[in-house]
């Protein structure tokens, strides 16, 4: 399967995508295939400042907890 070519990605799986004002990030379908079951996705709170390439999230699921990551400052 190939990736979406519409959207930046990360080396640990997240991707980000930047339309106007507003920025979507997401993970890989391999990092959620890796994951399986997601149970539980902390994010910041809406209107909340991101840095580049430091953590601002976390994802758990049934087999592991991984620190969420984007590649794009101030949102």
């Amino acid at each position: 399967m190939s990736a979406p070519t519409d959207r930046k990605y990360l080396e640990t799986h997240e991707w980000h995508q930047a339309s106007g004002d507003v920025v979507t990030i997401g993970v890989t379908q391999f990092a959620a295939d890796e994951l399986t079951d997601i149970t539980f996705v902390q994010l910041p709170k809406v209107g909340a400042k991101v840095e580049a390439n430091k953590r601002f999230g976390e994802i758990e699921s049934v087999k592991a907890s991984s620190d969420l990551y984007t590649g794009i400052s101030g949102l």
